[in-house]
């Protein structure tokens, strides 16, 4: 079956849509314009993805991930690093993986130093801000680098299922795939009957949806020759505080 395409949209349409919709995807040449960088300093940040350590946290056993992971706080345009932290999700939004208390290997500095970095993190920032109608906000923000291989024979992008993150807003930016089949995405409302399901393959593509209104979700990839992989980068925002077991 070949894989089903997004609907995109334009860089000048994001906004309208998070608000009317829930969600929307954008082409790689269409992020490039929103962002305000161009495609090299997109592509300087993916060979970070080739030194990813194992997630040690997957409770089906599978040696399918990797994973890096930090956190960020914006506010008035003012972009900080927190000191490292744990990732940790109530078990209501991940039924999984919640409830603990999970350290990953941080995000290197040689990542997070590059231009490209600052302009995903400070846009997503300001398009939050913007979708409040510009009362803004202290946005906490995790980034979370991934690569789903197919060592085991098959790799779960979101072995949780179907899900929400408990945060405001999530952007899915797909870096790479090679040599698999399957890994479609699926969005549809929370509270509703709608919803779309497509295949991000273009390298720095991007979806970005309204975590309360909107479920995702990924399918399982295997590999169309002896091995292949996912590579994504996740970012979530979630308004003044991080979520912690004290939620």
């Amino acid at each position: 079956m070949s894989p089903l395409h997004p609907n995109y949209t334009t860089p000048t349409n994001v906004n309208s849509l998070l608000k009317s919709r829930g969600f929307c995807v954008l082409n790689a040449s269409g992020v490039t314009q929103w962002l305000n960088c161009s495609t090299a300093d997109l592509a300087s940040l993916s060979p970070s993805w080739n030194n990813l350590p194992h997630d040690n946290y997957l409770k089906d056993g599978g040696h399918y991930r990797r994973r890096r992971h930090s956190s960020f706080v914006v506010q008035n345009g003012h972009c900080e690093q927190v000191p490292h932290r744990a990732h940790w999700q109530p078990l209501d939004y991940n039924a999984l993986h919640g409830g603990m208390e999970r350290w990953f290997e941080p995000i290197l500095d040689t990542t997070i130093m590059q231009s490209a970095w600052s302009k995903i993190i400070r846009k997503l920032a300001t398009t939050a801000d913007e979708l409040y109608e510009n009362n803004v906000k202290k946005w906490c923000i995790e980034a979370h680098q991934f690569r789903i291989d197919t060592t085991d024979g098959i790799g779960r992008p979101t072995p949780e299922g179907a899900h929400r993150d408990g945060v405001d807003w999530v952007a899915v930016f797909m870096v790479n795939r090679q040599g698999i089949k399957g890994g479609e995405t699926r969005v549809f409302e929370a509270d509703g009957p709608l919803g779309e399901r497509f295949t991000l393959s273009e390298p720095w593509s991007l979806l970005l949806l309204n975590d309360a209104r909107m479920i995702h979700e990924s399918t399982p990839i295997q590999p169309l020759a002896e091995s292949g992989y996912r590579d994504t980068l996740v970012v979530t925002l979630r308004e003044n505080y991080f979520q912690t077991p004290m939620d």
